[in-house]
């Protein structure tokens, strides 16, 4: 994988930086932190400058985000996916009271980052606050590990493997969080 990412970024430079962290937004598993400070590596050799990798993955983050809002959006519409009406009323109660927080927050947390457009999209916030804090947020996650791979230079693999095992341990925490709630649910049901 990191190949295939080190190998679109030296050919297509701004525009293959944009490609990979769009589908990065789409499908999280895809290191985000290996794609910036290899990003902020390039700005050393090349005629890449950090601005420009900011700017770009920042567009990319927003495609992605866009294309993960609409599909929470339009996740009603999808027949194979079976939500109840008072799960979608419970979703937005609690969205919307740390709807907004959670959109500019979580884009600092490797694959969180990624899905909490989802349930902005479920709960309908409204779009130019949606892109106004995906974009404050996104900015500030790329232009930290962009210069974290322009500080470190030859060393910004360092930095990305940090960064690989934090994104493991959230991870590993965000499917413990939803086995304890799946299993509190049908206890519950059990109960009664």
């Amino acid at each position: 994988m990191s190949n295939f990412i080190l190998t679109v970024m030296g050919k297509w430079g701004y525009i293959g930086i944009c490609f990979l962290i769009a589908i990065e937004n789409i499908f999280p598993p895809i290191p985000s932190e290996v794609i910036l400070t290899f990003g902020g590596f390039l700005t050393i050799n090349t005629s890449l400058n950090p601005i420009g990798v900011i700017i770009s993955s920042t567009i990319g983050s927003l495609i992605g985000a866009i294309i993960l809002y609409y599909l929470g959006y339009n996740v009603r519409k999808l027949k194979f996916i079976k939500i109840k009406d008072e799960d979608i009323k419970k979703a937005n109660e609690s969205f919307n009271k740390k709807g907004n927080s959670a959109v500019l927050f979580c884009r600092f947390v490797p694959i969180v980052r990624s899905l909490i457009s989802i349930p902005a999209g479920l709960n309908k916030m409204n779009m130019g606050k949606f892109l106004l804090l995906t974009t404050i947020g996104s900015t500030i996650w790329n232009t930290v590990l962009v210069y974290a791979g322009v500080f470190l230079g030859d060393n910004w693999t360092i930095f990305a493997n940090i960064i690989k095992r934090y994104s493991k341990i959230i991870l590993v925490l965000i499917i413990l969080y939803i086995i304890i709630k799946i299993w509190i649910k049908t206890s519950k049901k059990k109960a009664i």
